[in-house]
């Protein structure tokens, strides 16, 4: 019974997670479709880099993958300049580290460019067995 008692006691407590935004170290890439991804190599995160954006030159800051995880995730194609993906919070749920994203999507007053973006953020989060999971509200 205390063991159930321990564990109940337990569910349902999150902590937020420190992460490193990348996103303006590595520039501009462009994803053709939506990507969700974690990466825990370097060689697997520049070869999808170099593969998305063949011919050109691809950044790439200083990581320690003994000690830190990339997590990528990009909108796909936009048609303007006011489409953005912000992070909002990434937690520790016990069971799996979750990354919330929203989209940033431009009103018909805004300032905007007409011409294909490529929204993306691209984090690093300390390294866990815990997977890394991905809400987007709004999107399926």
């Amino acid at each position: 019974m205390l063991a159930v008692i321990a564990l109940t006691g337990c569910a349902g407590k999150t902590r937020p997670v420190a992460y490193a935004d990348l996103t303006s170290k590595v520039g501009p890439i462009e994803f053709t479709r939506i990507y969700v991804r974690l990466f825990r190599t370097r060689t697997s995160l520049l070869k999808l880099l170099r593969q998305m954006n063949p011919g050109r030159t691809v950044r790439l800051p200083a990581i320690d993958f003994g000690r830190r995880e990339v997590f990528l995730v990009a909108t796909g194609p936009r048609s303007s300049t006011g489409y953005a993906l912000r992070i909002v919070r990434v937690q520790d749920e016990g069971s799996r580290v979750v990354v919330v994203v929203h989209e940033e999507t431009p009103s018909l007053g805004d300032p905007v460019e007409a011409r294909v973006t490529y929204p993306y953020r691209l984090i690093a989060l300390p390294r866990s067995d815990e997977p890394v999971k991905l809400k987007w509200p709004g999107r399926p």
